[in-house]
């Protein structure tokens, strides 16, 4: 397959992709996203088959508005003041919504489950692209369980030759994935952390609360797979933990083991790059990252999660 190389401003013809049932990869200001039309089953399935994606690994709809919003979503009549709320403060923006879906909705989409994960991004060629095709199912553009796409380059690399299309765009500006929030359950849950600060979230919503408990239906992506990961082995030190690093420094180096020291920080620009630093030490041929921890406070939650989620040793 030729994968075609849009600009910004050849949209429309990556709209035609998506409504011919092909797979396009865009920009949104988290990272980016593989999409495809969210109401074409078949389509969505080609999503799973590029990505190796888990099949019981449910995506997010993007929309561009909330008409589309009441096309595949279900609004309950004692949750309408809260979700309306919500939308005002946060959308566009870096906050998905779980909610009960329609039946239009493909289970290949929720992962069979009767939840619909749903935002609209704040990037302009993704809300266009959303406004031409409709609404689109889409994933972050990568491998399924490696690092995601942040940049055109990143994108290419995984999915050329694979995809019909691909925009030709800046680096996204947050460089991790969109916040989760469950607004179906008895009481509001943070699924995933994300561009949202979940302490801004919690303004509006003064009763959510993190989810911690493992589930066995998972309504949100990145809650039951290992993700985020490069080839190398990242072992995570926690706070407690961080005088050990030099001794596994030491120990690496003296069996010719090829390593990279990545110092955490609480900072928009450490999150933005996070996953570009997991793929240039793949590119680098680095066979552990040995990585600090960060409070987790703010941007400091998603990164967090991002890093416990792609480690293969925590040392406490």
């Amino acid at each position: 397959m030729e994968t075609e190389i849009l600009d910004s401003n050849e949209v429309k013809k990556a709209a035609e992709f998506i409504k011919k049932g092909e797979l396009v990869a865009f920009p949104t200001e988290t990272v980016y996203g593989l999409g495809a039309n969210a109401l074409d089953k078949e389509a969505v399935k080609k999503i799973f088959e590029v990505k190796g994606r888990p099949p019981k690994n449910p995506l997010i709809v993007h929309i561009a508005s909330k008409r589309q919003l009441f096309e595949i979503a279900q609004i309950r009549e004692d949750k309408k003041e809260l979700i309306s709320k919500v939308i005002e403060e946060f959308w566009p923006g870096p906050l998905t919504i779980v909610l009960k879906k329609k039946e239009n909705v493909p289970e290949e989409v929720t992962a069979g489950l009767d939840t619909v994960a749903i935002r609209i991004p704040n990037n302009e060629i993704a809300l266009e692209l959303i406004e031409k095709s409709g609404p689109i199912a889409a994933p972050s553009a990568n491998i399924s369980g490696k690092p995601s796409g942040t940049c055109f380059e990143h994108v290419l690399e995984d999915f050329k030759g694979k995809i019909s299309g691909i925009i030709k765009s800046k680096a996204c500006d947050i460089g991790l994935e969109s916040t989760v929030i469950d607004l179906t359950s008895e009481k509001p849950l943070l699924l995933r952390p994300g561009g949202t600060d979940f302490e801004e979230i919690k303004k509006v919503i003064d009763n959510l609360e993190i989810h911690n408990k493992k589930l066995k239906e998972a309504k949100s992506p990145g809650m039951r797979y290992k993700h985020y990961s490069p080839d190398a082995k990242i072992i995570l030190f926690e706070k407690n933990a961080e005088d050990k690093i030099e001794s596994y420094k030491g120990n690496f180096e003296e069996k010719g083991k090829k390593i990279k020291l990545l110092r955490s920080s609480k900072t928009n620009s450490f999150a933005k790059n996070l996953f570009k630093e997991f793929r240039d030490a793949d590119k680098e041929k680095i066979e552990f990252i040995l990585v600090t921890s960060v409070d987790e406070k703010g941007i400091g939650l998603p990164i967090m999660n991002r890093l416990r989620n792609a480690a293969s040793e925590v040392v406490t």
